[in-house]
């Protein structure tokens, strides 16, 4: 697929003198070295046809354009360059409010400065950068960001342009991409206008949010893999194991950034895996060469990538050592080993009367919660759930079983041990812990779990046992229940079934919270199955202290990944609301939708989440236009018809395959995936559309029976459709002051663009 230049067919030694192939060489930029063994030469030999870029040029007699025409390929991406960070750094202060999601990265990176621990989707690396922002412009992490809010005296404009900064080495990136991947000197400047012109790059680069970041590694992914493609006649030279390394280091950052780095990830996946097939292939390559491939690949492209991620982690764990909203995420002994919890003040040993908090052990568990709503279908009784944040509809008192006594408060102290039975109940409601045979609303091959009746009126279905499995302090294992330390299985006393959460969410009427259900498969070692006491009140017994609290990094690292994505699978549209800002991924390619990233009152600056038309455009055609002219060579090349040489039909599917492939690896998750989607998820997947338009431009301008003048008509309406359109959007990047309609009227090009009023129509391309 990716690499075609080690092939059995073709032994080297046969090619020397094979001038019918010469053209190979046409869009390799490495000619071969015939001191190379013969599983690392080039098969390409220079071209009778070359690229009208790369003719020989004759220089003007005047010494300034002269001096232009022997610089052109440093001083125009310098200039474009120059250009993205204008144009992202200009009047970046101009909204002096909380615009769109600011409200939530902005908070995150409050909380790197405070130290104090909180959850989210993503993983930490951009969010640290957003707080190392904060920092540097002397923020000291107060300010709460509330949507829409008006900025205190802070620097957010500095906060801003690190963060345009990302943004602004797109354009660079673009470039340098398309030349590695073998396009003209004037492709490659189209490719860099297109992503320096795109309206919604633009915007998105303007605010403290984490998009820019992503793109811009997803970019340096791209470029990378690029450029160790291009090593790849050098195999173990110096450049060839620093762009390995480098796309290792890249595919790192990208990932600790957000998922979505994860689909490029699977496109540099893909590649390897192709590369050291045809490596496979070459019969002359030692075994032990071979080997060495595979080591190479896995130490840089599988290990570093990795040990990038684990330590944003372990920097997020290290700056974040409070409590903070977060802390319900994570379990019990994380929790207790943050600077300011309550946990060192637990009683040690869990008594009969105690109140608790129970957590569930399982990676991404939460806490038993109960609340007044009952199952709308069921027993229609009040519901029991697993909770991720604290509140009062946690708690819940340890009982005797029915029938026992319950005066806790003139007996002597009982501590609960395993085997005991108990009854928990609710304390906010006064209903009791319950199961029945009765199917589970979700997991319905299960018993529902929910909370009923009460002291007065208790029945043999509110009996629960303890059940030990692992005491993880140094303290003695002799079946005593101790907070946080101590982990137990809450088995039903008569359908003999284990009280359970595996983080299946309820629908909305559950408010998206963990199922809990009775699991009659007995899996005793399941985390799911298994609780432990976080909280523990009870004034009769002292306080045990924090000595015995300590986690180990490779299980928190785990629970909070689980706990992420837990949480990114609950992100699913909400049926009984409309969320104006959610869009379907069908709506993105043709542009048929934007997006309000704020308030829309004439008294606000105004900004409009929406990409270059012509650019969006173009790029979504450029893929039917190179699928259908890959079928038609491919139908002529079986005919014997070869319309381009061997070396560009090369080059031709190796571009194809990694700008196709990026964008199908980038756009159809979404499609299928059920959470609720935005504008700018489609952002990476735009990218490899832009590259390809300039490709696919490139590609046919490039052919010897088109004239230069053809050439530099179509090039020139081409660089001006896309700069003229970037300059009539201008204002939807830069804000829209005043009302809406009288000056936006002609830039609503289509229906579903809700520029000027709130109607929305669902417009599906």
């Amino acid at each position: 697929m990716y690499s075609g230049d080690i092939k059995r067919r073709n032994p080297p030694a046969t090619l020397a003198g094979n001038h019918a192939s010469d053209e190979f060489h046409a869009s390799d930029p490495y000619a071969p070295n015939p001191l190379k063994p013969a599983f690392q030469q080039q098969q390409h030999h220079p071209s009778h046809r070359e690229h009208p870029s790369h003719r020989v040029r004759e220089y003007s007699s005047n010494k300034y354009i002269r001096l232009w025409q022997q610089n052109d390929t440093t001083l125009v991406p310098l200039i474009l360059t120059v250009l993205s960070f204008w144009t992202r750094f200009r009047d970046i202060k101009s909204s002096d409010y909380v615009v769109w999601d600011e409200a939530h990265f902005g908070k995150f990176g409050s909380y790197y400065i405070k130290g104090d621990f909180y959850f989210d989707v993503h993983p930490p690396l951009g969010k640290m950068l957003v707080g190392l922002s904060g920092a540097l412009a002397g923020y000291n992490g107060t300010f709460g960001f509330e949507s829409g809010a008006t900025y205190p005296d802070i620097n957010y404009g500095f906060m801003r342009i690190f963060n345009a900064f990302f943004g602004a080495v797109m354009v660079p990136f673009a470039y340098y991409t398309s030349q590695e991947l073998g396009m003209s000197f004037t492709a490659c400047t189209f490719a860099a206008v297109l992503v320096l012109c795109d309206n919604a790059y633009l915007t998105i680069s303007r605010f403290i949010l984490l998009d820019s970041m992503l793109l811009a590694s997803t970019c340096f992914v791209v470029f990378c893999l690029a450029k160790f493609r291009n090593e790849r006649h050098d195999s173990f030279s110096l450049d060839w194991w620093l762009w390995l390394a480098m796309t290792g280091l890249a595919i790192g950052l990208v990932s600790s950034v957000k998922w979505v780095g994860l689909f490029v990830t699977a496109l540099v996946g893909l590649y390897t895996i192709e590369d050291l097939w045809d490596l496979f292939g070459d019969l002359a390559m030692p075994k032990l060469t071979y080997l060495k491939h595979w080591i190479a690949r896995a130490a840089c492209l599988i290990a570093l990538p990795f040990s990038v991620y684990v330590a944003s982690f372990v920097l997020h764990f290290t700056a974040l050592r409070n409590s903070g909203p977060g802390d319900a995420q994570m379990s019990s002994l994380f929790q207790a080993g943050l600077r300011g919890n309550q946990f060192s003040s637990n009683p040690l040993e869990v008594a009969y009367g105690s109140k608790v908090t129970i957590k569930n052990t399982g990676y991404g568990g939460g806490l038993l919660h109960s609340h007044i709503q009952t199952y709308p279908e069921g027993s229609g009784q009040q519901q029991v759930t697993c909770y991720h944040h604290k509140d009062t509809n946690n708690d819940w008192i340890v009982k005797r079983a029915h029938g026992l006594s319950k005066d806790f408060a003139n007996e002597e102290i009982q501590i609960l041990r395993h085997g005991d039975t108990i009854r928990l109940v609710h304390e906010a409601t006064g209903r009791n812990l319950h199961s029945h045979r009765i199917k589970a609303p979700v997991t319905n091959s299960q018993w529902e779990v929910s909370a009923y009746g009460s002291d007065d009126n208790v029945d043999a279905n509110d009996e629960w046992e303890i059940e030990v499995i692992d005491e993880q302090s140094s303290l003695p294992r002799n079946g005593v229940v101790r907070s946080l330390t101590t982990t137990f299985n809450i088995r039903h006393k008569l359908m003999r079934c284990l009280l359970t959460a595996d983080n299946k969410n309820l629908p909305q009427w559950g408010f998206r919270q963990i199922e809990v259900y009775c699991d009659n498969r007995n899996r005793t070692t399941s985390p799911h199955s298994i609780w432990n006491v976080e909280q523990h009140w009870n004034e009769r017994l002292p306080p045990g202290g924090g000595s015995l609290y300590k986690s180990k990094f490779w299980k928190d690292f785990w629970h909070l990944n689980v706990a992420m994505m837990t949480s990114n699978n609950a992100l699913i549209p909400d049926p009984d609301k409309e969320d104006v800002l959610a869009s379907n991924p069908s709506q993105w390619p043709l542009l048929a939708v934007g997006l309000r990233m704020c308030g829309w009152g004439d008294d606000k600056v105004k900004f409009y989440l929406l990409g270059n038309p012509i650019a969006w455009w173009g790029g979504t055609a450029s893929l039917a236009v190179f699928a259908l002219t890959l079928a038609y060579y491919v139908v002529r090349r079986q005919r014997r018809i070869h319309d381009i040489s061997p070396g560009q039909w090369e080059q031709f599917q190796y571009v194809g395959k990694v700008l196709m492939g990026g964008w199908f690896l980038h756009y159809l998750p979404f499609c299928i995936m059920g959470r609720v989607t935005y504008l700018h998820h489609y952002f990476p997947a735009l990218y490899f559309t832009l590259l390809l338009f300039s490709f696919n431009l490139d590609h046919f301008l490039s052919r010897p029976s088109v004239s230069a003048r053809t050439r530099r008509v179509v090039w020139g309406l081409a660089f001006t459709a896309v700069i003229g359109t970037f300059l009539f959007f201008w204002d939807v990047s830069y804000g829209i002051r005043g009302p809406a309609s009288p000056q936006m009227k002609n830039r609503q090009w289509r229906a579903a663009w809700n520029i000027i009023d709130d109607h929305k129509p669902n417009t599906f391309i």
